[in-house]
This record gives structure tokens, C-alpha cells and sequence, in this order.
């Protein structure tokens, strides 16, 4: 994965610096909330919800099973329809494949769709390096890239900002991009939206070359299909004389008829529409445009052989988990180093990359088990128990190991758990109360020390009903 987030502090320390900005977490609030509660409305008017789930879950585990088949088919038909497929093994090699097939146009700046392919191998970094300007169109990237900031939300890149801050950023930046922003700008949703509009009506008209990822791709025609809520992904899939998509290798459905269901599912499950505002599609090179596809592994095939793991790979992108997740909800996206935030971020970041450095060894501790984020879950990714999947893999320093090797010998015989309760309440007026030494510190930063009882459950049953065991 790319190394624009790498290099962060791990997530516990993260978190703590969200928490205390108040702010942060009111817009977090107002604003998962509200598309929440809009979800949960579309959804509950589909008695069949339950069954297009299924089926959603059953295609993209058929597609994953048999990548292999898809993915040539996907390419041979992208190639009869004239366009051209690249193979791309990680960030690198896309970020140079890219690079190279905008300089053969001559051109210096390309104009973008929203996508979480190219932020994954840092694109825009990678182009600005290679002296090309890349403007994001996507309203909420537009706030993102003039703020300098990063996106911490799948959905909703710019979830963190609220309308005073977004006026500030367009009076200040927009500028420095192009068209400014008029100088009466107010924080009116409606002016926002102008300013931005009539900002990038000049780039669509003067763009060459347009990059774009893609929701789907249908292995047996060749199509890509983007759904978006704008328009402005129309306009870069169709006004530039070439045309660059980025597409992760998971994204290949069998058939065409396999598309209906997820244009049921991602709509509601993201946005709480019935129905996607725009949703386009293209197959190979359309109306004398030029046309690639690069088809990026970057650690996908090495989550296909997890196989617990590999049902992230499942994910549509559509962030219901994130809309439903206590610990999301509390510290954002930012938190989570990756540009895949919230539940799904933290089983699919260290599946992607790994958990070689502390921020992703990290990530699978980033929940509370709860399993909204399953319960959402438009293709049924277990979330829960990835993450306590990913825990059992991730490197325990030795003292935790100990402990927790002390315990299972503790609680694999009644005799040993016994006497190891009878000495808690013997000496549990030398147990700290608020904070414990050593290893266990770090464990009640946050919480208090539970108060060890005079008497074990087992010692008040033999007191109270004269025998062992619960039976009666």
C-alpha cells in the first residue's frame, strides 16, 4: 500500500488526540447519524433484503473463488472492445504505469473521479513527483485536496469538516487551483456547491486525459461501472481524450446480470437511496477515446489465501460499517492511518500490507466487537471475526504472553482456577484499585481495576446450596 499514512503513531494514540477535539466528534456525530438513520429506512422497505444479501455475498465469493478465470476473461474483452490492460503487482508499479501513459499524451494535469484505488498507492503523490497536477472533482476530495488534508471517510471524504470550515478552505485555496471562490462566499450548502461547480467546469472543459477507478467490472462483457451522486464522474469518464482506470483486482463480477444486485445493495447501504444518481458504464474504447485499465494486485492476492481473512475482499465500499461503529464514531477515520478507515479499514489495511509496523498491529484492536458492522454489511463480511483473527496473528510482547499462557494453565482444571480464586480473596486488599503495575498499566488507562469479591461464586454456591456443581 502506499506510504502516505505509514509512519503514523499507532491507533491507541491516535484515538487519544480525537477524542479531544470535541468538534471532530460532534460533525462525526450529526453526520453518521443521519445516513444511518436514512439507510435503515430504504432498507426496511425491501422484505427481500435478507436474500439480496445473500446473493451478494454468494457472487462475490463465486468471483473471488475463481479470480483467476474472471480476470482473463475481464481482459480479453476490455481488449476486443480496443481498449488496453495492464498488469500492475503493487503501488509502484501503478503509480509508474500511470505515469508513464500520461506523459505519452504530452499532457501535465489530468482531472480525477473519486477513487480509493489510486488514494490506496498514493496516485496523486506519485504524479505530482512526475510534475503532473492532479484535480480531484469528487466535492468532498475538492475539500480534502485544497485543505491539504486526508479523507476519513470512504463515502464521505470530508465527514470531519462542517460547512464553516469547507468556507474558509474555498475562500482561502480555491485560488491557488484555478477559478477562486466568489468573495462573498457564505456557508450556505447551496453556495458551497455553486462555488465549487463553476471551479471545475474549467478543468472538465480543458482536461485530456481523465483517471477514474471503479465500483465494478464485469468479466464477461469488459464493462467498468462507476456510481456516483455528482455528475462530475461522467464528466471525467467521458470529455478527456483518454481515459486511465485504476481497479483493484476484487472488483470483477461474473456476468452482467450479476450487476442488478448490487445496484440494490450499494445505493441503500451507502447514501440510503433507492437508487444511484448517476451510474455509468463503458466498455473498452468508446467514441475515439483512449483507453486503460490497470488491474492492481497490491497485496490482494495475499489476502485470497487467508482464508478466514479473504472475505474482505467481499467489501463494496458502500461504509455502512463505518455509519454504525461506536469506536469510528468517537475518533474518525484519521485515527486509522489508511485511507480505508472504520471496521472494514481495520481488517483490510493489515490484510493488504501487513503488521509489520505498530500503527497496523494496531488496527485489529480498533473495535469493540460489538457487530453492528456486521449486522450492516450489505455482502455479510464478518467483521468481528476477522479482527479476532487478525489479533491471534499480530506479535504479543513476551510479558502478555506469559500472562496469557498463565491463565489458560489456570483455567484448563477446576482444581488450579479454584485455589487461584481462594488466593484473589485472600489477598485482594494488596489489588490496586485504580491502576496495576508493570504489564497491566497500559490496560487501566482506561479502565478501573475490578474489584475482587470476598467469596467466589463457587465458595457462595457450596455455602449457600451445601454442594458443588449447578445442577439441581
Amino acid at each position: 500500500m502506499s506510504g502516505t499514512f505509514l509512519g503514523m503513531p499507532a491507533f491507541p494514540r491516535n484515538a487519544e488526540k480525537a477524542l479531544r477535539d470535541s468538534q471532530l466528534r460532534f460533525n462525526l456525530r450529526n453526520a453518521t447519524h443521519t445516513i444511518r438513520a436514512r439507510r435503515a429506512a430504504v432498507v426496511e422497505e425491501l422484505p427481500d433484503w435478507d436474500r439480496l444479501r445473500a446473493a451478494g455475498k454468494a457472487i462475490k465469493d463465486d468471483a473471488l473463488r475463481n479470480l483467476d478465470r474472471y480476470l482473463v476473461r475481464a481482459e480479453e474483452a476490455v481488449t476486443r472492445a480496443g481498449g488496453h490492460v495492464h498488469w500492475a503487482a503493487d503501488a509502484a508499479e501503478a503509480g509508474r504505469i500511470v505515469v508513464d501513459l500520461v506523459r505519452a499524451t504530452g499532457e501535465t494535469e489530468v482531472v480525477k473521479v473519486k477513487s480509493m484505488a489510486t488514494q490506496e498507492i498514493g496516485l496523486n503523490e506519485v504524479l505530482r513527483d512526475a510534475g503532473i497536477v492532479a484535480a480531484e472533482t469528487d466535492l468532498a476530495e475538492l475539500i480534502v485536496q485544497l485543505g491539504d488534508d486526508w479523507p476519513s471517510h470512504i463515502l464521505v471524504p470530508a465527514i470531519h469538516r462542517n460547512r464553516a470550515e469547507i468556507r474558509e478552505i474555498f475562500r482561502e485555496r480555491m485560488a491557488d487551483w484555478g477559478r477562486p471562490a466568489p468573495p462573498d462566499l457564505t456557508d450556505d450548502p447551496a453556495a458551497l456547491a455553486e462555488a465549487a461547480r463553476r471551479h471545475l467546469r474549467e478543468r472538465f472543459l480543458t482536461a485530456k486525459v481523465g483517471i477514474s477507478g471503479a465500483n465494478f467490472l464485469i468479466a464477461e462483457t469488459g464493462t467498468l461501472v462507476v456510481l456516483e451522486s455528482e455528475g462530475n464522474g461522467r464528466m471525467c469518464l467521458t470529455l478527456p481524450r483518454t481515459l486511465i482506470s485504476v481497479v483493484g483486482i476484487e472488483k470483477v463480477l461474473p456476468t452482467w446480470r450479476d450487476l442488478e444486485v448490487f445496484l440494490q445493495l450499494l445505493p441503500r447501504s451507502s447514501t440510503g437511496e433507492r437508487m444511484n444518481p448517476y451510474t455509468s458504464t463503458w466498455t473498452g474504447a468508446a467514441e475515439g477515446q483512449e483507453f486503460h485499465l490497470i488491474l492492481l494486485d497490491n497485496g490482494r492476492t495475499n489476502a485470497l489465501a487467508d482464508e478466514i481473512g479473504r472475505q474482505a475482499l467481499r467489501c463494496i465500499r458502500c461504509s455502512a460499517c463505518l455509519n454504525v461503529c461506536p469506536v469510528y464514531e468517537r475518533v474518525g477515520g484519521h485515527a486509522y492511518g489508511s485511507v480505508y478507515p472504520g471496521p472494514i479499514g481495520a481488517i483490510l489495511t493489515p490484510l493488504l500490507r501487513g503488521t509489520a509496523t505498530d500503527l497496523d498491529a494496531s488496527l485489529p484492536y480498533a473495535s469493540s466487537l460489538c457487530g453492528a458492522c456486521y449486522d450492516v454489511c450489505p455482502v455479510a463480511i464478518d467483521i468481528p471475526e476477522v479482527l479476532v483473527h487478525l489479533r491471534a496473528k499480530v506479535p504479543h510482547p513476551p510479558a502478555e504472553r506469559l500472562g496469557m499462557a498463565a491463565a489458560g494453565w489456570t483455567l484448563n482444571r477446576q482444581a488450579r482456577l479454584r485455589l487461584a480464586q481462594r488466593a484473589a480473596s485472600r489477598l485482594r486488599r494488596l489489588v490496586p484499585r485504580r491502576r496495576l503495575p508493570g504489564p497491566g498499566a497500559a490496560w487501566t488507562d482506561t479502565r478501573d481495576v475490578p474489584a475482587v469479591p470476598e467469596e467466589s461464586f463457587r465458595e457462595w454456591w457450596r455455602r449457600t446450596e451445601g454442594r458443588e456443581g449447578g445442577d439441581r
